[in-house]
């Protein structure tokens, strides 16, 4: 088993200035007395997925992560892919892109000398956060399931990667990042989405929502959100660990084209979740599937933690696995 920290930085994510991290990290890791750190820049998610995949056949065990929540993701799927035992593995996020939810949730700092000592800590001190790992798949059986550890969901919130995983990602993210911070480019993709419900009014659908095998609620739905546990104050619905063993849905019931906005504006700043019921939300905690069903059986894409995954009928959800993270060290440790 090697030793080496590899970390797998994809070009595509983050301001132009998270750009400029890429090249220190080498350097960075040296100083901290990881002679044998190695960096691999990628152009694409999937790019960053096969690379995770291959270090791990030849032996490495410790991955970073230096992206968004997007390439944290795809490194993620490289390490199911991989057949290594998670529990083997250590992940660590290094945050160099927008939305970057799970690694400010392990406090993960944003400037680059910060966060690589804390990374050579976590390393030294064996200091990690259990994380559960979801599975997400097409309910008719078409394609592979995914699999996730933040955020995911339908409706409205299946919609945002469409705007924002586009072939101008790089600029057109790196921009709105740098001008409107971490959280600019899913600000403006859920904008665009709101929009096109809007447009598209008349067309919404009807959904039945299963959880652990039981139907517990159906009608028409604006957003189906899925979170693994906490995600901090950018996506503030669920209190538990990310390790919790068990993840929840928020359903944000359609109250009409005149209660949207508001429902909207609630949802993004979290104090919808102080008076749920006059606003539309509903929580479902899972302890063992979800499913999320359209009644006409039609074709939906579902968000899952920034990227799509085309589903036709239903999706599926459950949680499969658990990895470590690497995280702080508990003060004094």
């Amino acid at each position: 088993m090697s030793e080496r920290v590899e970390v797998i930085a994809t070009t595509i994510s983050g301001s132009i200035r998270d750009w400029a991290k890429i090249e220190r990290i080498v350097p960075l890791f040296a100083e901290h007395g990881f002679e044998d750190a190695r960096l691999c820049a990628v152009d694409s998610h999937r790019a960053a997925r096969e690379r995770a995949c291959h270090v791990l056949k030849e032996g490495s065990r410790r991955l970073i992560s230096a992206g968004g929540s997007g390439t944290f993701n795809a490194v993620l799927e490289g390490c199911c892919d991989s057949g290594v035992p998670l529990s083997d593995i250590r992940l660590g996020f290094l945050r160099k892109g927008s939305a970057d939810l799970i690694g400010k949730v392990l406090e993960m700092p944003d400037d680059i000398e910060s966060a690589i000592a804390v990374f050579a800590e976590s390393l030294r001190g064996e200091h990690t956060e259990p994380c559960d790992v979801l599975s997400a798949e097409d309910g008719a059986g078409g394609g592979v399931p995914r699999h996730f550890v933040g955020y995911g969901g339908a409706e409205i919130f299946g919609r945002i990667p469409h705007f924002t995983e586009n072939r101008f990602m790089k600029w057109y993210k790196g921009v709105l990042s740098q001008t409107f911070g971490d959280l600019g480019p899913f600000t403006m993709g859920m904008t665009l989405a709101l929009l096109e419900k809007v447009i598209k009014w008349p067309a919404r659908r009807r959904w039945t929502i299963i959880v652990n095998g039981r139907p517990v609620a159906e009608g028409r739905f604006l957003a189906l959100i899925i979170v693994n546990g906490w995600l901090g104050p950018d996506l503030p619905f669920s209190k538990d660990r990310l390790g919790s063993g068990r993840f929840e849905l928020f359903a944000l019931r359609d109250l009409g084209l005149a209660r949207l906005p508001g429902q909207a504006r609630r949802a993004r700043n979290g104090s919808i979740e102080r008076d749920p019921e006059p606003w539309g939300l509903e929580e479902y905690p899972v302890t063992e599937s979800l499913e999320l069903a359209v009644a006409d059986g039609g074709a939906f894409p579902v968000n899952v933690d920034g990227s799509t995954l085309d589903c036709h009928g239903s999706a599926r959800f459950g949680r499969v696995d658990r990895i470590p993270l690497m995280a702080r060290g508990e003060p004094g440790a």
